[in-house]
């Protein structure tokens, strides 16, 4: 990932080690060697993790859908939320959000494609969802996710990680949390890094196949 960086004269971007399907002992495997965000995809699945491991300091990621009678959950939970792309979600996590916990933080998710089997918002959107996180003393937004269409032509991903990359920018210029850009996996990360990604997520790189 520093190579990818560097490569593309960027700042080197936040790694997030995607543990969805891995047992408890992988995270603490990859804890013992330094990696302390780790994203999960289901809400149950995670909360098992997050019992047995919470005394290891680690930061956790929700980065799948999330469906709105597991926000409550989600807001106890985790300390980022990656996928909120409606209006409801944002008024259910900051009403379940424990206020000994600090603000949630929270990135808006993009459907950058306008892909139909893939959640997210319209770019369009953003605006109007930031204003209502913005608006939550127990959330805190901090930018953007997308999960770009699985495209053959490269040239067409690295269009929508650019466009993304815009979405961001105009995002941060009115609103001065904004600081995290997550787009990028195993295999398109160091596309992702070059158009301005400031996390990428990782799993089958760091784990290998999913179980």
């Amino acid at each position: 990932m520093d190579n990818a960086a560097g490569a593309a004269g960027r700042p080197a971007a936040r790694l997030l080690a995607v543990s969805k399907t891995q047992p408890a002992e992988a995270v603490a495997a990859l804890a013992a060697e330094g990696q302390l965000a780790f994203g999960e995809n289901y809400v149950q699945e995670a909360a098992a993790k997050i019992a047995r491991l919470q005394t290891a300091g680690l930061e956790w990621h929700l980065i799948g859908h999330l469906q709105s009678n597991k926000a409550e959950q989600a807001a106890q939970l985790f300390d980022w939320v990656q996928t909120v792309d409606r209006p409801k979600l944002v008024a259910a996590l900051a009403r379940h959000r424990p206020a000994d916990r600090g603000p949630l933080n929270v990135l808006i998710q993009v459907n950058i494609d306008d892909e139909q089997s893939k959640h997210g918002c319209a770019p369009t959107e953003i605006s109007g969802l930031a204003e209502l996180i913005g608006a939550e003393p127990k959330l805190r937004l901090r930018g953007l996710m997308a999960i770009p269409a699985p495209f053959p032509e490269r040239e067409q991903r690295q269009a929508a990680f650019a466009r993304m990359r815009g979405l961001f920018d105009d995002l941060a210029l009115r609103w001065p949390t904004v600081d995290t850009l997550s787009m990028g996996m195993s295999s398109d990360y160091a596309d992702a890094i070059a158009a301005g990604a400031t996390m990428v997520r990782i799993g089958t790189a760091l784990f290998g196949a999913r179980h």
